[in-house]
């Protein structure tokens, strides 16, 4: 039977004239407070593919719907993250299993994926006007009355979620509901998934879950569960220490569309520079040393 949190007893109208303080505590278990880091776990295990978050997604945040054909790569019409589409289902297909295959949900591999949240964010340190920011809530944002459209965030992120919008010509990702939660809300992609596949709460209390429950699956029989962005795992890589938005996994992050080893770019600006100042300095004695010659 599922426990129901004691503050679910004070509200028992199934309709309300006003908003619960706190809501996040009852959907969620978890207290939204300023100063806190806060972020996703997503099972994979356990997502049906339903696409709940994404239309929960795109209704909160009033973005526009894709074109609602299939796109002909399996039973996906939005097939990316984009700058209206902060929320994506990917359907894997697999080779159907035989009969030495571990049995778990059956030969498909579906996964939500979302903005990890990076921390350090890459897209935020490339950012010349600050319209990027790391919010109260350890969440990164993108401020779209600061953005001016440079488009440097674009290749600086990794994971290739940040978009530019051809209609307004600004930088777009998810805002992990940052109004919402300034409300104590849940964000609406996980206050609407039907199994808990998607699970919001504390970063540090959700890393300390994932952990169990890779474990779990793994002495079930599961051998290829594995994490992605937690500290020390695939994804928390070349200088990123963990992404709030971790996930658990079945088979290798390609798989899944995912970079096994992501890192900033800004690890790469040293060296970077080193070699081109080795370089000027080669060209500058190979040129001392012809004009010599000719002397």
């Amino acid at each position: 039977m599922t426990e129901v949190h004691a503050r679910a007893q004070e509200h028992t109208p199934s309709e309300f004239n006003r908003m619960i303080p706190d809501e996040s505590e009852l959907t969620a278990g978890v207290r939204i407070e300023p100063g806190r880091s806060y972020g996703f776990f997503t099972d994979t295990t356990l997502c049906i593919g339903c696409k709940a978050c994404e239309v929960a997604c795109k209704e909160w945040n009033a973005l526009p719907a894709d074109d609602v054909r299939l796109s002909g790569m399996s039973y996906d019409n939005t097939r990316r993250l984009s700058s209206t589409t902060w929320r994506h289902v990917a359907f894997i297909e697999k080779e159907v299993r035989d009969n030495t295959q571990q049995a778990l949900q059956s030969s498909w591999l579906m996964m939500s994926d979302v903005c990890k949240h990076c921390s350090p964010a890459p897209c935020l340190e490339a950012c010349p006007t600050g319209a990027i920011f790391r919010t109260e809530f350890d969440t990164v944002v993108v401020q779209q009355d600061i953005c001016n459209g440079c488009g440097y965030c674009v290749p600086a992120c990794p994971f290739g979620v940040v978009a530019m919008d051809d209609n307004d010509g600004k930088a777009h990702k998810c805002t992990l509901c940052y109004d919402r939660m300034k409300g104590g809300l849940e964000p609406a992609c996980a206050k609407s998934c039907p199994t808990d596949s998607i699970q919001f709460g504390e970063v540090e209390a959700l890393q300390t879950r994932a952990e169990t429950r890779v474990q779990e699956l793994r002495d079930r029989g599961v051998a290829g569960a594995r994490l992605y962005g937690t500290p020390g795992a695939e994804g928390a890589t070349g200088g990123i220490r963990h992404l709030n938005a971790s996930f658990l996994l079945v088979d290798r992050p390609e798989v899944y569309n995912l970079p096994a080893a992501p890192s900033r770019p800004a690890e790469r600006i040293a060296p970077a520079l080193g070699s081109g100042l080795v370089a000027v300095a080669g060209l500058a004695l190979a040129a001392f040393a012809l004009l010599g010659r000719r002397r």
